[in-house]
């Protein structure tokens, strides 16, 4: 599966970090997008783009404070769902990501790959 981690980092205490460590052993095809541009488990953070192709999954490491332009950057992407990890939770965007087609998960990454629910 493809899948885009917003908010990613290379800081190896980060949960998306951690994130991104489990979806690359479960085989995903992972890519990175980050404030910061830098490298993380070989793969390049890129900031400023929404240039991603057949992504299936967002997953969301950004707070509420940070996601101003997240419908729009949706909207490019076009991915078939978006994983809103604890913290990042903004329920006042999900009527809007859903009117783009897009399914909304309240859920943590981390717990649906160690369960298989991924």
């Amino acid at each position: 599966m493809r899948v885009l981690i917003i908010g990613a980092s290379n800081n190896p205490d980060r949960y998306a970090f951690k994130a991104l460590e489990l979806l690359v052993e479960k085989g995903h095809a992972v890519f990175l997008k980050g404030n910061k541009a830098g490298i993380a488990c070989g793969l390049t953070i890129q900031v400023g783009t929404n240039d991603f192709d057949h992504i299936h999954t967002v997953t969301l490491y950004i707070g509420p404070q940070n996601q101003q332009e997240l419908l729009e950057d949706l909207s490019i992407i076009k991915p078939k769902r978006i994983i809103f990890n604890p913290g990042t939770e903004h329920p006042i965007l999900y009527a809007g990501i859903e009117k783009l087609g897009i399914q909304v998960e309240e859920a943590c990454t981390l717990v649906l790959l160690h369960t298989n629910q991924f």
